[in-house]
């Protein structure tokens, strides 16, 4: 058995097929590396909830109850988490998305999941895409919710971010990334929900700082907007009024550049909310959403 180093998968993995490719092996045993959960009704359609940067599985607690009332619901951590960091597996994390598109992947797998209801926060979204275009089997719906496939903006090309901000959040983090994080924790989630802010800053908080700093700069320097037009899989764009992270006119564009997608383009919905975290925010509103998009989904 062999292992292979990857510039992605911070301290290497255990490997079998022992190639010098990207490899489909990255995790074993991942279902308990990444934390992941399975609740709710058996008998239901299977959703993936997906956290995104700096969050955990636990970012979805507000909502999980009333979706497991309808469907199977699964959570887990992304291996660049604080919740991995904190169970001791946070030495060996990846931090691109085509290496985090491979562990989902690699989870689904092993759960033995298919045709699945993924719903994809913020960079989760653009990993649910990538490994939709992967693997089609395994994903009949897409709800990217705040997602984003670039942050930087561009001639015709509105992401958010201009590249001396991203360089300067960037700096932030690695001078000081306990300092950054409540500062970012208020900007991201609404300083009118203090309650929200407090939560996910201590999920931010317990990330590796190196793993915080590389996860940060691939989100935001990384460009996926090639990917959209692959994705066959049915969307459902998701995303509130006032986002301080990705605008509105990102989900306009997505909307455009997934016309192809499920044979019919993507829907956008749009929440009247401020901040990037609606199921933080505005839990009962999100799930009133979310099962909207599925149930109809399940009636179509």
């Amino acid at each position: 058995m062999g292992t292979i180093k990857d510039e992605n998968v911070q301290g290497g993995f255990r490997c079998r097929c022992n190639q010098n490719h990207r490899c489909k092996c990255i995790l074993y045993r991942v279902q308990k590396k990444m934390n992941a959960r399975v609740l709710g009704n058996e008998d239901g359609e299977t959703v993936v909830l997906a956290h995104g940067y700096g969050g955990t599985r636990f970012v979805w607690d507000d909502v999980v109850p009333a979706l497991a009332a309808r469907f199977r619901v699964v959570v887990f951590d992304w291996s660049f988490s604080g919740a991995v960091a904190a169970s001791g597996g946070g030495e060996r994390y990846c931090s691109s998305y085509y290496a985090l598109a491979d562990e989902l992947v690699a989870l689904m797998d092993e759960l033995g999941v298919r045709q699945a209801a993924f719903v994809g926060h913020s960079m989760a979204g653009m990993i649910g895409c990538i490994a939709s275009v992967a693997r089609r089997d395994l994903f009949s719906h897409l709800v990217l919710v705040g997602a984003s496939p670039r942050y930087i903006n561009e001639d015709g090309y509105e992401g958010g971010f201009e590249r001396g901000d991203v360089d300067a959040m960037l700096a932030a983090v690695d001078e000081d990334f306990a300092a950054w994080v409540p500062c970012f924790a208020e900007v991201v989630v609404g300083p009118d929900h203090p309650g929200a802010v407090s939560k996910f800053a201590k999920q931010l908080g317990a990330m590796r700082p190196d793993a915080a700093l590389r996860v940060l700069r691939s989100v935001l320097t990384s460009d996926f907007r090639g990917v959209l037009p692959d994705v066959a899989a049915r969307c459902t764009i998701v995303h509130c009024t006032h986002d301080a992270v990705a605008p509105l006119a990102v989900a306009r564009y997505m909307q455009r550049a997934l016309a192809g997608c499920g044979g019919v383009g993507a829907d956008t919905v749009v929440i009247e909310s401020s901040g990037h975290f609606p199921q933080l925010t505005a839990p009962k509103e999100f799930v009133r959403v979310l099962e909207a998009i599925l149930l109809d989904r399940e009636s179509n």
